[in-house]
């Protein structure tokens, strides 16, 4: 690589483009982007850095530029064609990292659900104690000059993950999503099988995953969980308030004592998963444990603020299970309050292929709100609608509009999570705007 090189980012709000991007600026290189005119909330970090964000258009593109294209942007688009045309070489996201991998001990963090909260925790543990890059899934990108590690979220949508061939991978679960790529569950073990056959040293995989029990490689599968046959398992959990915490036996013998600042069952898998990896990698079980007290999360995974008195949360939760363990960690945290869900679907193909799924976990929240379907670059309509869902909530839903968030008004003293991959946050907004509103009137 060429610190004289002017890399352009096609699509550079994505949130693996902006980490990436964030990654080659730390580390000296030259980096501009263009993506469309709509805030994003990865485009923050990446205007604190002074790299240029253009508008999308053709004229972007000149001699002596190297394209890195977004996976969500087909070949006919514009900058792409006009670089094409140039003869310049445009290098896909997943592609350029397959590249770049090779240079570090790599851990690609994998899995349906729980990719990015693993990642940020890990880079977080880890570049506390080692010079560590990281990419992480909610935007986020570090670049460390002289790091021996580093760590990324690695997605298996299109089978991307499979231009890594990374030192270790961590695998937090298989589950069916993306069906309007995947044709089934078994499609989905098919691709995280030949990402299994590509790791070098180790596999650390979730044991209470029926799935990942399957999985076969020419690497030892180290497994994670709460079971006795775990080589790596989670006992005597205690569940508070503020946290978690539990010891770590090791092939059932003691290791450590741990706590962690976060909620939830799928919390301490991520910190066993950190656990293992860096137990793998000899460091001190000490220097684990320390920095696993102060992480502070990753953006848009169980954010929190206050309001009044009203708990507001934001979360990126926009499958079954996702949905299941917000729900599950808010019970942890906030055990006497009203639990209420306002849930934005994100693809109509993932609605329609999940609907009594999505169903069943909103159930567990006490009151249910909706927003309508948001759709993505690839599908704009589909054959079902935000009623059909609704008609699923056993206590009935309410379909909010963001012109109108005043049905939430009537619930107090309690936590509100605005949960979705699309763009909830600004129903999410209008709600905070609403009720500041009302809060002055009151007072």
């Amino acid at each position: 690589m060429n610190t004289n090189t002017l890399y352009h980012f096609v699509g550079i709000k994505g949130s693996g483009m902006s980490a990436l991007a964030l990654v080659l600026n730390d580390k000296g290189f030259n980096v501009q982007g263009s993506d469309v005119e709509k805030y994003f909330f990865t485009q923050k970090g990446i205007e604190d850095a002074g790299i240029p964000i253009f508008p999308f258009a053709k004229e972007n593109i000149r001699e002596g530029l190297t394209v890195i294209a977004g996976n969500a942007f087909p070949d006919t688009h514009e900058e792409i064609q006009a670089a094409l045309d140039l003869g310049i070489p445009v290098i896909r996201y997943h592609k350029f990292i397959g590249e770049f991998l090779k240079q570090y001990t790599s851990v690609a963090i994998t899995g349906s659900h729980g990719k990015t909260s693993t990642t940020g925790l890990l880079a977080h543990v880890l570049s506390s104690i080692e010079p560590t890059s990281y990419i992480i899934g909610d935007g986020t990108g570090h670049g460390v000059p002289d790091a021996d590690f580093f760590v990324l979220e690695a997605c298996e949508y299109r089978r991307h993950f499979l231009a890594y061939r990374p030192d270790y991978a961590i695998m937090t679960n298989i589950d069916f999503d993306h069906p309007d790529y995947f044709t089934g569950i078994e499609d989905v073990f098919d691709a995280f099988q030949s990402m299994a056959n590509q790791v070098q040293k180790a596999i650390i995989a979730c044991g209470e995953d029926e799935e990942l029990q399957k999985i076969k490689a020419n690497v030892p599968v180290l497994y994670y969980g709460f079971g006795a046959e775990n080589d790596f398992q989670a006992r005597n959990i205690t569940r508070s308030t503020k946290g978690s915490s539990f010891d770590v036996y090791i092939s059932n013998e003691f290791y450590n004592h741990f706590e962690i600042p976060t909620y939830g069952a799928h919390n301490v898998l991520n910190a066993l998963a950190v656990i293992a990896l860096c137990q793998l990698e000899g460091i001190s079980k000490e220097k684990i444990a320390e920095n696993l007290l102060t992480f502070q999360g990753v953006k848009r995974r169980f954010s929190e603020k206050q309001m009044g008195d009203m708990v507001i949360i934001d979360d990126y939760a926009h499958h079954p299970s996702e949905i299941r363990a917000t729900l599950d960690a808010a019970r942890q945290k906030y055990p006497e309050k009203e639990i209420i869900a306002v849930f934005q679907p994100h693809t109509f193909t993932r609605t329609v292929a999940l609907l009594s799924e999505f169903a069943e976990a909103l159930n567990l929240a006490d009151s249910v709100y909706l927003c309508d379907i948001f759709g993505s670059a690839r599908e704009d309509q589909g054959s079902v609608t935000i009623q059909d869902l609704a008609e699923k909530i056993k206590n009935g839903a309410t379909v909010l509009k963001e012109e109108n968030m005043s049905p939430l008004l009537n619930h107090h003293d309690a936590v509100v999570i605005f949960m979705g991959a699309g763009d909830v946050q600004k129903f999410e907004s209008s709600y905070e705007t609403l009720l500041s509103r009302t809060t002055l009137q009151n007072n």
